[in-house]
């Protein structure tokens, strides 16, 4: 096994290489001055099963045509079986036509790694599981809610717990953790009139003198969860905190969870913290490292990884 960082995310890969008592493998990867990328792996990679660790976060464009490229050098070095490790899979969003003539880029996205000679894909969390059936090679999407509930049972161990999906469509991934650490589900219905015009909440479900927990696999704007947790403080929640998988966090996000009533906001290290995340009283991060690193040995022994999460 050989596992090969890209550039987006160095310090989840170094603990993801420590956990399995590896050394990264030897890459120059580097821009030429019009910002092309260059890479050139310094180690033999003949036969070996090599993990390529890369989130396409922020610059995503950058992020992800770094990854194609090392993938593209990995095959034309002869590795036995290339696995593309995207902590965060960017492009998730845009997984169907929201409109006339828009794209289905996520669908593109993968038939790029496909083509750059990927043989297999491990991510964390993706935004619509139907993004597996994009692939037309081996997905593997495991899940944070073991690194949350584990934190969730160490930082508020007690009654009186309520799971609270920020909309319909996140309803499967809130259950399942309210599932795993006894609590109680509510769902925001949000509905928007008219442009230009706040949404209004509606919240299915008894939030009155509840520690409520949001749950969401991305956090972009971060205007969707603090517009919840003002609306259960309104409804008599007595404290709001929120979980979620990938910080994107971009433009005034951090700054708007700061002056949010939020208690915490807890992502993983999918995506590199910056240093507004870091400075932040109510920001947190929990490592995924190991999580990920157990997959990996899982995969190059041929393993089940799916028994991670019984």
């Amino acid at each position: 096994m050989k596992i090969l960082s890209c550039n987006s995310n160095r310090p989840l890969a170094e603990a993801i290489a420590a956990y399995l008592n590896q050394k990264l493998t030897k890459a120059n990867i580097r821009r030429f001055s019009d910002m092309e990328v260059f890479v050139e792996i310094q180690e033999n990679v003949r036969g070996e099963d090599v993990f390529v660790i890369q989130s396409t976060s922020y610059p995503a464009n950058d992020n992800l045509m770094e990854l194609l490229v090392v993938i593209d050098a990995l095959r034309r070095g002869s590795a036995r079986r290339i696995t593309a490790v995207l902590p965060y899979f960017g492009y998730a969003r845009q997984d169907r036509k929201s409109g006339p003539r828009t794209p289905i880029s996520a669908k593109l996205v993968a038939n790029l790694i496909t083509t750059a000679g990927a043989d297999r894909v491990l991510t964390m969390d993706l935004h619509a599981g139907q993004i597996q059936g994009f692939f037309d090679i081996p997905v593997d999407n495991l899940y944070a809610a073991p690194v949350f509930t584990k934190d969730i049972q160490a930082r508020m161990n007690g009654d009186n717990l309520t799971v609270v999906s920020p909309d319909v469509g996140g309803v499967v991934r809130a259950r399942a953790l309210a599932k795993r650490i006894n609590a109680d589900l509510a769902i925001i219905d949000k509905r928007r009139e008219r442009a230009g015009v706040s949404e209004v909440m509606h919240i299915i479900g008894d939030v009155e003198n509840c520690r409520c927990i949001l749950i969401d696999d991305i956090v972009d704007s971060a205007g969707t969860l603090c517009n919840a947790a003002v609306a259960l403080m309104e409804q008599g929640a007595q404290s709001v905190s929120a979980y979620v998988t990938h910080g994107v966090l971009s433009g005034g996000a951090v700054a708007r969870v700061a002056a949010s009533p939020l208690e915490m906001l807890v992502s993983t290290d999918s995506i590199l913290e910056t240093e507004a995340m870091r400075t932040a009283e109510n920001m947190a991060q929990l490592t995924i490292a190991p999580l990920m690193a157990e997959a990996i040995r899982r995969i190059s022994e041929e393993t089940s990884v799916s028994t991670l999460f019984d």
